[in-house]
């Protein structure tokens, strides 16, 4: 993929070169440490959908183009976030709208609430005033570990404010820990189906 002035992204994992002020500690570019894990939940979406299972996708990020360069076939070289998006995924599992955030977070103990935007908050509340599924994926990367939380667990702790951050025994209590595998990568719908469905 060509990116405006040759900039590339970081790749998953990749480290930052240390400097000075870092006292010796390396770093990873927070923006892209998901990436990897919004691609294993793409091809999970991508499994269910071959075998009809569901119909899941990436919502996409709604960007307004300023100008492209044509002589290096179209290669957009400004843009801009034309509004703020709601949540990643959406779609239809047995006849009920879903809608999804997926996020990771590094730490060991808690997982902060500036971490979710308040139209994410919001745009949840309002699909579960419409009768739609809605819930997180939150990777615990240090643990290894992926669980689903519904979104009302999440929207009422942000609402109260106990703390900056749901802890981790809080998202291990009320959440549910998702199988990982090879085919699907991060198989949820029996979560879906055990949580929201019975």
């Amino acid at each position: 993929m060509n990116y405006p002035k040759g900039v590339k992204p970081i790749a998953q994992g990749e480290v930052i070169k240390k400097s000075k002020k870092s006292a010796g500690r390396a770093k990873i570019k927070t923006g892209n440490r998901g990436m990897a894990f919004e691609a294993a939940i793409n091809e999970s979406n991508e499994y269910y959908r071959e075998r009809n299972l569901a119909l899941i996708t990436k919502r996409p990020t709604p960007i307004n183009v300023v100008k492209v360069d044509y002589s290096k076939g179209a290669l957009i070289t400004q843009a801009y976030f034309e509004k703020q998006s709601t949540t990643d995924y959406n779609g239809v599992y047995k006849g009920r709208y879903l809608d999804f955030e997926a996020k990771s977070t590094l730490s060991k103990t808690s997982f902060p609430l500036h971490n979710i935007p308040k139209q994410q908050i919001d745009h949840l509340e309002r699909v579960l005033s419409q009768g739609g599924i809605a819930f997180f994926l939150i990777e615990c990367v240090s643990l290894n570990e992926t669980y689903l939380l519904p979104a009302s667990y999440i929207i009422d702790f942000y609402h109260s404010r106990p703390r900056q951050s749901i802890p981790v025994e809080k998202i291990k209590k009320h959440g549910h820990l998702v199988k990982e595998g090879y085919s699907p990568r991060f198989d949820y719908l029996p979560l879906v189906e055990e949580v929201f469905l019975k």
